[in-house]
């Protein structure tokens, strides 16, 4: 990886590491040595901390006095927790966000676009990412800041690849599902923000 840019190097430099210990290169329970980031990535330790608290408070990390940081045990039960948080906030969403959608749904649709594409070429990092930004613009449709920021601060991108690439929790068409949200936005369908949550529930990993 090359060294962060500067205007962003916690961010970037969380995504290294969530990068790491999605693929294993940091397995549960094994210490994450800043020092040795900071060599790495030609930082300083600064941001380093920074996106390490970031991701304690996402859960993926522990701390500890005098043993520094850990990746967590995580377990399907640690996973399927979200969901249930997220289907709420956006079962929420969708009944404030209908009236503006079921005018005009085109903030949706490049997504639904993405997603058949990625679907195609079954790219499992551009589900991911075409996902959960289907699911940002719905949030954001809300009109809420205070939703859409406590939406932002799960971790939806992160927590969804590993259900992914851990826990094997696909789909068999992603594109599909979520078209028939925008379809029920579209004709104005009084159960979308029911449907929009039994949608985030069946994305739950089964344990």
């Amino acid at each position: 990886m090359a060294p962060p840019v500067v205007h962003s190097l916690p961010r970037q430099i969380r995504e290294y590491i969530v990068e790491g210990i999605v693929s294993g290169r940091w397995k549960p329970g094994e210490r994450i040595v800043e020092r040795r980031i900071a060599v790495e990535l030609e930082v300083s330790q600064t941001p380093i901390r920074e996106a390490l608290r970031e991701l304690e408070v996402l859960r993926l990390i522990e701390s500890a006095p005098n043993k520094g940081v850990r990746v967590r045990n995580l377990s399907a039960a640690d996973l399927e927790e979200i969901y249930p948080v997220r289907a709420g906030l956006e079962q929420i969403a969708a009944s404030l966000a209908a009236p503006r959608l079921g005018e005009d749904v085109s903030v949706l649709e490049p997504a639904v676009a993405a997603l058949y594409e990625a679907d195609s070429r079954s790219d499992a990092e551009a589900q991911v990412r075409h996902t959960v930004a289907f699911h940002r613009e719905l949030v954001r449709a809300s009109g809420n800041s205070v939703l859409l920021h406590t939406w932002e601060s799960l971790g939806i991108e992160v927590w969804t690849t590993l259900a992914m690439r851990w826990l094997g929790t696909r789909q068999q068409s992603y594109a599909e599902e979520h078209e028939a949200i925008v379809e029920a936005f579209r004709r104005r369908d009084p159960r979308v923000d029911e449907l929009v949550k039994e949608h985030v529930l069946g994305c739950a990993p089964q344990v």
